[in-house]
């Protein structure tokens, strides 16, 4: 701007010094509008040509610089988008994988679930049989001690019978009541027992 400001005066000086101002010479007469309008369009003629170069490559420059910032951008634009499309192929991808995550959890977790209760039943199983065998087990040793009770308690009682009917002929009595006697007691009921 100092520039044009210099070479604007610099002109008007030698405009002023070709044209002296004084009586009966040649001067410039700023009354006149023609004059006013002649002055402007030199002033304006002078900036365009001095200034119109300097603006015209500050707009070039301005111009290249918008269009690099434009292209810089659209670049950065459609990195974005390449980065967001991305970024949600990952999301679907992990809502997939996190999807059969929990499916194979829930599997897993019912295969669980169904081996514990299938056990939990095996060993219900063979804890009622284990029980069914305790009281078959106890009921045949009462049984057993109960026959055994009774016919111990009937044997007592034959050979007190037999004991005191034979008081007159005692050998052949006790004879008879001793085969008797053992056959009962070899006799065992295997089939109960």
């Amino acid at each position: 701007m100092e520039s044009l400001l210099l070479t604007f005066g610099s002109f008007f000086n030698l405009l002023s010094g070709l044209l002296p101002l004084g009586h009966g010479g040649f001067g410039i007469n700023t009354n006149i509008l023609e004059t006013n309008i002649i002055n402007l369009a030199a002033v304006v003629g002078i900036v365009v040509s001095f200034v119109g170069n300097n603006l015209t490559s500050l707009l070039e420059d301005r111009k290249k610089t918008i269009l690099s910032n434009l292209e810089e951008a659209n670049q950065r634009a459609i990195e974005a988008q390449q980065k967001l499309a991305n970024a949600k192929a990952q999301l679907e991808l992990a809502k997939k994988k996190a999807q059969e995550i929990r499916q194979e959890g829930l599997a897993r977790a019912t295969s669980e679930m169904n081996t514990v209760v299938s056990q939990h039943d095996i060993r219900l199983a063979k804890l009622n049989e284990f029980q069914n065998e305790t009281v078959q087990f106890y009921q045949q040793k009462a049984f057993k001690e109960a026959y055994l009770y009774v016919v111990s308690r009937i044997m007592t009682r034959v050979r007190e019978r037999l004991n005191s009917g034979l008081k007159g002929d005692s050998t052949y009595h006790v004879v008879v009541n001793n085969f008797y006697v053992s056959r009962f007691t070899e006799y065992s009921p295997k089939s109960r027992i």
